[in-house]
């Protein structure tokens, strides 16, 4: 069967959350603009997810994964789903399912003309701490890459696989992918969509990790900016 968009779903022990997972990404795949499979990447999850997604998978033709040996990290997970995908779209969603995997229609309906969308998480079901860590953070960043991005942070994104598979990802600079895609030449863009409260299972995240981390991700981001190689082929032979 011939895929042309891949979601991403990077798992740490999220075992409460992994059916509602199924479930809301089998009702999204009806109703897809673009024929969607699923790639689950088990980041080393200690509970019992790897249990509950090989299930889903061995029932649903549309569902496959990989696990790590132990976990590695958000970044990580992304990167291994960019690396594995074989379709000509690739998005991510997180397995908290704060985001609905309906708006990828949203995003999709821009990647024609753009190279990565990103959602912008409106009316935000966080608490004011997260909300106002994330502000700072996202604010921070901003700063160092002038990417214009408000939300760089939203679980829910599209992008050209041509351009994600050449993403130089590091620890933490998951919150950098549109700064990435610039480095490439690509064109980025934001859409506004839905956020809803964590149902189930605990924050990966917490307040210093948000600010702390953010602020020394910008600083790899200069260097990497400094160093990156960026060509284009005019002729071959």
């Amino acid at each position: 069967m011939s895929y042309q968009f891949t979601i991403v779903v990077p798992v740490y022990n999220e075992e409460d959350n992994l059916l509602r997972v199924e479930k809301e990404l089998l009702a999204y795949i009806k109703i897809a603009t673009k024929k969607t499979n699923v790639l689950f990447v088990n980041d080393g999850s200690k509970d019992k997810s790897q249990d509950l997604i090989e299930a889903i998978c061995q029932r649903n033709l549309e569902f496959n994964y990989i696990s790590f040996k132990e976990n590695r990290g958000l970044s990580a997970a992304i990167k291994a789903g960019f690396d594995y995908v074989d379709t000509e779209l690739v998005g991510y969603i997180d397995s908290d399912l704060q985001t609905s995997p309906n708006d990828f229609n949203l995003l999709l309906e821009n990647i024609d003309e753009f190279d990565l969308v990103t959602g912008v998480r409106s009316n935000r079901k966080d608490s004011f701490t997260k909300n106002m860590s994330s502000k700072i953070a996202n604010g921070i960043r901003r700063a160092f890459t002038h990417d214009g991005m408000d939300d760089t942070g939203c679980p829910l994104k599209v992008i050209k696989t041509e351009y994600a598979k050449r993403i130089p990802m590091f620890k933490g600079l998951h919150r950098f992918l549109p700064a990435m895609i610039l480095l490439q030449h690509g064109k980025i863009k934001q859409v506004p969509v839905q956020h809803f409260p964590r149902m189930a299972g605990q924050a990966k995240f917490g307040l210093w990790n948000r600010l702390l981390g953010p602020l020394a991700d910008c600083f790899a981001y200069l260097w990497m900016k400094k160093k990156y190689i960026n060509y284009e082929v005019n002729k071959k032979g």
